[in-house]
């Protein structure tokens, strides 16, 4: 107290010289951090260009802006162990300073483990970590950090452990359903069966995986209307179809009859070049063809004969489309094209004939 009331009967030149020391400290403790931060950026710049992206690239981005801030608090504690103020102020101050040196240093952690992690979800194509991982995540390390603060404080977390722990049993009774919806979750990312940006068929639902959140996983149709909102318990207790494994491309199947009398081999050349030509079209997909005409793509559509029926020789015709969106069209003009085709070579679509006999009375 007596060291306040000293330095505010100090004159203008006095408490400047008195200041001079610690504002000193501070500036080459912010021109050291600003030239540490610099040197960051240009890393990050340099490895952006070379597209590289490794865990150096995810600790240089995590590191950008810490060193000002850290420089700023390490020299701050600097100034307060060499000043002559109250031993209770400097404790608080001193407190004060170990919180934040601490939490800049959780944040590093944080950004480098969900930038490491972000980067080997989208390492096959995906997009970025879902919000569950990143929500877990930041609870996990944050929770960590304020721990250790609070044993800096003197504050044993023993009992604080020991009453979470109680309260967490108590709430997982009242919250069965969402805790399996978590555990759901998480099940799904870990298995890696469905993620993000995949197309999956649940039931009836069918779309393009927007999000995996701690509860629901997010469903974008096709046709990019209204969201489809499905509990991740659901999933993961349900048979799914996942359109974008083992690849991409997604296989179109139309079933065709054509009648007895028809030439086989010339509905199958037909069929196959509509086919081609919609896929070109529609779908951007180019041939390979060899000497022989054949085209040599793995993705080329083909026709396969399945059955005898009732009035008409069935057949499958497969088709691919590189995108999801993309089946509908193909389909539609595929069905389009192929009717008008078969009327020009005389390829007849019988309708369904039934021979009803009667006996004789």
């Amino acid at each position: 107290m007596e060291n306040l009331k000293a330095l505010a009967n100090m004159d203008i030149i006095t408490l400047a010289q008195y200041l001079a020391v610690p504002v000193l400290i501070l500036m080459v403790a912010l021109s050291i951090g600003v030239a540490i931060n610099k040197i960051l950026t240009e890393k990050v710049s340099r490895r952006i260009k070379r597209e590289e992206s490794d865990i150096r690239e995810i600790f240089f981005r995590a590191m950008q802006g810490v060193p000002i801030s850290l420089c700023l608090v390490i020299g701050l504690y600097w100034v307060v162990n060499t000043s002559k103020l109250p031993d209770s102020l400097i404790q608080i101050l001193s407190y004060l300073i170990f919180t934040s040196i601490m939490f800049t240093i959780t944040r590093v952690i944080e950004r480098t483990v969900s930038g490491f992690i972000n980067v080997k979800f989208s390492s096959s194509g995906d997009v970025s970590q879902s919000t569950l991982v990143s929500t877990i995540l930041k609870v996990v390390i944050y929770a960590s950090g304020i721990l250790i603060v609070l044993q800096y404080y003197g504050i044993s977390v023993a009992p604080i452990l020991a009453a979470m722990g109680g309260g967490v049993m108590a709430v997982a009774l009242g919250l069965q359903e969402t805790l399996a919806n978590i555990f759901a979750g998480l099940q799904i990312l870990l298995s890696k069966q469905i993620k993000v940006n995949d197309v999956i068929k649940i039931g009836a639902n069918e779309g393009r995986v927007v999000d995996i959140n701690w509860r629901f996983t997010t469903i974008m149709p096709a046709n990019e209307g209204n969201v489809i909102v499905i509990p991740n318990k659901d999933i993961a207790g349900s048979t799914s179809t996942n359109y974008s494994r083992p690849r991409e491309d997604i296989v179109i199947v139309v079933p065709i009859g054509v009648s007895y009398n028809s030439d086989l081999e010339l509905v199958e050349k037909v069929t196959v070049e509509i086919a081609t030509r919609i896929m070109e079209e529609f779908d951007d997909y180019k041939p390979m063809r060899g000497d022989d005409g054949v085209d040599r793509n793995p993705l080329a559509p083909v026709v396969r004969y399945q059955e005898f029926g009732d009035s008409s020789i069935n057949f499958n015709a497969v088709l691919h489309a590189k995108r999801f969106v993309n089946q509908y069209i193909i389909k539609h003009e595929f069905i389009k094209a192929i009717t008008a085709r078969y009327r020009e070579e005389g390829i007849d679509i019988p309708f369904p004939i039934r021979t009803v006999l009667m006996p004789d009375k």
